[in-house]
């Protein structure tokens, strides 16, 4: 694919998104305390606000040419589900998307989307196993993945998995895999067994060689209580729905982002790319509260090497809102050029139609098509 210039830091402001999105958040707000909530509600469909990303589908026109490249796509390739069952872990309610490479092209296709990028769940097994075994787990999934890219390479490329109970092990693996086939991005945990892994001086020389390497971190919680900040608290019924996963983990997310800008982690590795998933969890929301606390509620403020504003654009953000309003917001912070499509398939199997959720925001050609794959290219180096 060819590379994308790439876009100057985004200097957008209030005025300026206005004229990008139909039906400002703002507005909405000032007419929304002189009305009723249903006539609010009215009022909003009437001006665009768009649909939740769940449920948007393609138009009368369809759903058209596959496009997207999708930086938050999982999968469990049949050698590694093998492995896993081989270790007493098999997978419970194996879904054929996750390892088909064939049913997944096909239902690619049928909803617009060009390539995945593909990485484990939340469901990744480095707390569960030992670092031998991880490393061996490691080499699995990373080996299919390139073998999927060798046989599709306009469909898949690689985000490498790694061992992270062991840095000299990530490393190892790190280099064993570098520079292969459609290996282009790193996936790795925001923390494991709520310990910030990724700021041990140990684990240093990995991040150091992933700049190098120039590949972007796309980061991802773990599952589980043992990794949940909030233990017990955000698991709900039994048989109720995910809350560690809707709860936990924007939180998880916006844990790691503070850490890598307050350790001045961000700057130690200037040209690290990381992209956040979940559209960044709370991050972008609780930013402000964030730098104020950096700066006026402490006996000792953080110092940083930038305006904390600044490092808000050092990450990249995948679009998982659901909410358009929250979308619009996103936009406003950091830009179009720093958010990529990120579905969350087959995991949660949150967006079905990636084009289409953009379609319903009225965006510049140039920033839909920078959000649907131009800044994927240009991070992946496609």
């Amino acid at each position: 694919m060819k590379k994308e210039q790439p876009v100057k830091a985004s200097t957008i402001r209030r005025r300026d998104f206005m004229k990008i999105s139909a039906g400002g958040a703002g507005a909405m707000m000032t007419m929304g305390a002189m009305m009723t909530a249903p006539a609010a509600d009215a009022a909003a469909q009437a001006q665009g606000e768009g649909e939740p990303f769940w449920a948007v589908r393609p138009g009368k026109a369809g759903v058209g040419k596959p496009v997207s490249i999708d930086c938050h796509a999982h999968w469990s390739p049949a050698p590694y589900n093998k492995a896993l069952a081989e270790l007493g872990q098999p997978i419970a309610n194996p879904y054929p998307l996750d390892f088909d490479l064939d049913k997944r092209r096909q239902w690619m296709d049928e909803h617009g989307v060009q390539m995945h990028c593909l990485t484990l769940s939340g469901a990744m097994p480095w707390q569960r196993t030992s670092p031998e075994q991880g490393a061996h787990l490691a080499q699995i999934i990373n080996d299919a993945g390139i073998e999927a890219h060798m046989a599709y390479p306009d469909r898949f490329v690689v985000g490498i998995e790694m061992p992270i109970r062991d840095p000299q092990l990530c490393l190892k693996e790190l280099n064993r895999v570098a520079g292969k086939p459609g290996v282009r991005a790193v996936h790795l945990a925001d923390s494991m067994e709520r310990h910030d892994y990724l700021l041990d001086p140990g684990f240093a020389p990995v991040l150091a060689r992933i700049e190098e390497l120039g590949y972007p971190i796309i980061l991802h919680q773990l599952d589980g209580e043992a990794n949940s900040y909030g233990g017990s608290r955000v698991f709900g019924a039994p048989n109720g729905p995910n809350l560690s996963a809707g709860l936990d983990a924007p939180i998880e997310h916006a844990v790691v982002a503070t850490k890598l800008i307050m350790t001045g982690t961000l700057d130690k590795y200037p040209k690290l790319e990381i992209v956040l998933p979940h559209a960044g969890g709370a991050f972008p929301y609780l930013a402000g509260r964030v730098e104020h606390f950096f700066y006026h509620m402490s006996t000792e403020p953080v110092k940083t090497a930038r305006p904390f504003r600044e490092y808000l654009r050092r990450f990249h953000y995948d679009y998982l809102i659901y909410y358009p309003e929250a979308f619009r917001f996103l936009v406003t912070m950091v830009g179009p050029d720093r958010i990529v499509v990120g579905t969350d398939s087959f995991a949660a199997k949150d967006i079905e139609y990636p084009t289409a959720v953009l379609d319903q925001f009225n965006l510049p050609a140039a920033d839909r098509d920078r959000i649907l794959k131009g800044n994927a290219i240009r991070l992946l180096h496609l």
